[in-house]
């Protein structure tokens, strides 16, 4: 079952399998962008209610008319493209599909904030999307007034947080910062300078084009606009797709064509996201605000069913091991608490661990939470927090029998 046509504004255009779209193809679907005053594009995003889709969701005009206001000309733009995270695959094929649309709101940014740099910030990893976005410029670097460069981001989750990516630009070393002032005062080469996700961008283009009206148009459930959403798992056509915000998990489910075996539980807006089952998510609008009232995270839009013959406490022991690597190593609750729990996790998925272990991952987890020097650990340990919810009764089985309860399960079955 197809999703509605309404919802393809993003994703709209050549099949994706076609490669990115030639400027030609983009120009005769979507025309020039308007001439249109920074101050009248912000206040388009303004009404429009667009959140930025790099994880955060803060509103985009007022983050925009907060450098704009302080700018004078001297700012820098990033379109932020790096992602990191290994579940999502959203913003590396808006890149590799439709880099025009990305580099049109790229540019309309630097206009509205009073930008004449900007730097197009790809993960080391996404060849396809860097080569894409690489030709776009070339192609336009005559009619673009700003300076545009492409950087490649070095390969690692940290990599694409803001202030990571302003500390690389400066540096060359992706790591988190928490010093004043903010990035937006004094960022690149001491600028004032706006990070933002490479999808949020292309929403503006649209936006630019159409209107705020057009844009809350579509939605469901009070919810409006679309987004991309990476779904995985036990799924029968899984990969990026564009949802109009506030579409029931069910919804999606069955437009992607249905679920491939039963499913134990949801892992819900990636790494830095939560676990649910089934039953608790089912009718929940796919929507970040009516998401987070339900204790539960949209983040960067990935959406992974478990399916009921995998271990979620092995999955998750994964998750972990693989955040606690990736800390940028400079504060003792990235380094420690979650290299401990990381640690312990693996005997428990293993069955090497006791009841006592698991009061440790627990204890550790609520102790490692907002303590950090960034955010990384907060992310890591509120998925953990998630999973001793969620598989609570698994864990109890993993450490009192030394045995994983989903293999046990499946010998009571057969």
């Amino acid at each position: 079952m197809p999703f509605s046509p309404a919802a393809q504004r993003l994703l709209a255009g050549p099949p994706l399998e076609c490669g990115p779209e030639p400027l030609d193809s983009h120009m005769a679907r979507l025309g020039r962008l308007p001439a249109s005053t920074g101050d009248r594009l912000i206040g388009a995003l303004e009404a429009s209610a667009l959140t930025g889709r790099g994880g955060a969701g803060f509103p985009v005009g007022r983050k925009w008319r907060a450098i704009a206001d302080r700018a004078e000309g001297r700012a820098v733009v990033v379109a932020n493209g790096a992602e990191g995270e290994p579940a999502s695959a959203k913003d590396r094929t808006l890149m590799a599909t439709r880099p025009h649309l990305v580099l049109d709101g790229a540019v309309l940014a630097a206009e509205a904030i009073g930008a004449d740099d900007i730097v197009i910030y790809i993960g080391q990893e996404h060849a396809a999307a860097a080569a894409a976005m690489t030709r776009a410029v070339e192609t336009r670097r005559t009619s673009i007034r700003p300076r545009v460069r492409v950087v490649r981001a070095p390969i690692g989750y940290i990599a694409g947080e803001a202030t990571a990516a302003v500390h690389y630009l400066n540096v060359g070393d992706a790591r988190p910062t928490g010093t004043q002032p903010r990035i937006s005062v004094r960022g690149v080469a001491d600028r004032p300078t706006l990070v933002q996700n490479v999808e949020t961008l292309g929403h503006v283009a649209l936006i630019a084009r159409y209107g705020d009206a057009w844009y809350r148009s579509i939605g469901r459930s009070g919810a409006t606009g679309s987004a991309l959403v990476t779904v995985t798992g036990a799924i029968r056509e899984s990969g990026v797709r564009e949802i109009e915000l506030g579409t029931t998990f069910a919804d999606l489910v069955a437009e992607a064509g249905g679920l491939t075996t039963a499913v134990s539980a949801i892992v819900l807006g990636g790494y830095f996201g939560t676990w649910a089952r089934p039953e608790d998510v089912w009718r929940v609008a796919l929507d970040p605000e009516a998401m987070q009232a339900a204790g539960l995270s949209f983040g960067c839009g990935f959406i992974g069913l478990l399916p009921e013959g995998r271990c979620g406490i092995a999955v998750t022991a994964a998750i972990v091991r693989f955040m606690s690597g990736e800390s940028a190593g400079q504060c003792g609750p990235c380094v420690l608490g979650l290299g401990a729990i990381a640690d312990a996790m693996q005997r428990i998925a293993r069955g090497d661990a006791d009841a006592r272990e698991l009061a440790d991952v627990r204890r550790w987890t609520g102790l490692t939470a907002r303590r950090g020097a960034c955010r990384h650990p907060d992310g890591a340990v509120q998925l953990m927090e998630s999973a001793l919810g969620v598989f609570d009764a698994d864990f109890i089985h993993h450490v009192s029998t030394g045995r994983c309860a989903v293999a046990d399960r499946a010998l009571e079955v057969a």
